[in-house]
């Protein structure tokens, strides 16, 4: 089974596919051949997940999925929360969203955080959601270099690297991206 995945992002693609290995096979916005930049309007994720997914419905006929992922740090009441990727502005920098953060933080004891994903799966004309959460710290400064958005300062419960100092299957054995999606395969399997 194909599924179109309505993300542009390649890292979100190759992390998917590596979680669910020869489950399914997931293809790209890009390898749909649908070139969009579906807005992110809503003040949650479910209901961003549901434009994308339903976006991509709409253009292709085709069976497809959305996430929307969030940061939620406790001490910040939940912030940045579904402003994740535009925490510091419009142009979506990895580098300056990070910035804001730690700048948040500081002087901060309570550290505590989690990634929330939110997958809204378009199936046979009907919507399904999906949810993964990996709680962990805000770490004081950046560490590794692999992976994307906040995590070389993400620390997850039960390890004592960084997001970004973690292969992808590293990552994925405490990933919140991960886990919506395993349910997410669960619940195709039982349909096939």
């Amino acid at each position: 089974m194909t599924l179109i995945f309505a993300t542009a992002n390649q890292y979100k693609v190759d992390e998917i596919q590596a979680a669910i290995r020869n489950a399914l096979h997931v293809i790209s916005l890009k390898q749909a051949g649908i070139d969009v930049d579906i807005p992110e309007p809503y003040d949650t994720l479910e209901a961003n997940a549901t434009e994308k997914s339903k976006t991509v419905l709409e253009l292709t006929g085709m069976n497809c999925f959305a996430e929307d992922t969030g940061l939620e740090v406790e001490a910040l009441h939940g912030e940045p929360g579904v402003k994740s990727a535009r925490y510091a502005g419009e142009e979506r920098s990895f580098d300056k969203n990070i910035d804001k953060l730690l700048s948040a933080l500081k002087d901060q004891p309570n550290r505590k955080a989690q990634f929330r994903t939110v997958i809204s799966l378009q199936f046979d004309g009907q919507e399904y959601f999906f949810e993964g959460i990996c709680p962990g710290t805000i770490i004081t400064e950046r560490r590794g270099s692999a992976g994307f958005g906040y995590d070389p300062v993400f620390v997850p419960d039960g390890s004592n690297k960084t997001f970004a100092e973690m292969t992808i299957e590293e990552k994925n054995q405490f990933s919140h991206r991960k886990k919506a999606v395993d349910q997410l395969v669960r619940f195709l399997q039982k349909q096939v």
